[in-house]
């Protein structure tokens, strides 16, 4: 459709070129919990490198537990673990003030501010047990 619409010069529908349209919205994804924007893509190749780099240090405690190492080696393992796994929270918390919550103040939208506030305030709030 769009290449006869190139080759007779006619002009495109506003659909395949609105760019009103928030960015956000053409990255909705569906998930169990209702629909919601995906993750932006800007430091997703990073996080991947370090969860990768946690995943084979959590295969290196069960490794550690099978072989009957001391526990005080394994005990910090697994706080290395966990230490590495909050600083990919709050890079992916960084991320979503960054972009989602910002694209929501942007788009000057009422109600997208009071949900991407209270994602935030759920997530600290389950973040405290």
């Amino acid at each position: 459709m769009i290449a006869t619409m190139v080759q007779s010069r006619q002009k495109a529908p506003a659909r395949f070129f609105d760019r009103r349209e928030p960015r956000w919205l053409s990255n909705l994804k569906y998930t169990h919990t209702g629909y919601f924007t995906a993750m932006c893509q800007k430091d997703n190749k990073a996080l991947r490198a370090r969860l990768k780099r946690i995943e084979g240090q959590v295969r290196g405690v069960s490794q550690m537990v099978a072989d009957d190492r001391y526990c005080i080696d394994i005990l910090h393992q697994i706080h290395a673990i966990k230490a590495a796994l909050a600083k990919v929270e709050t890079e992916i918390l960084k991320t979503h003030a960054a972009c989602c919550v910002e694209e929501a103040i942007a788009a000057g939208d009422a109600d997208a501010q009071r949900r991407k506030f209270s994602e935030l305030v759920e997530v600290f709030a389950k973040a405290k047990l």
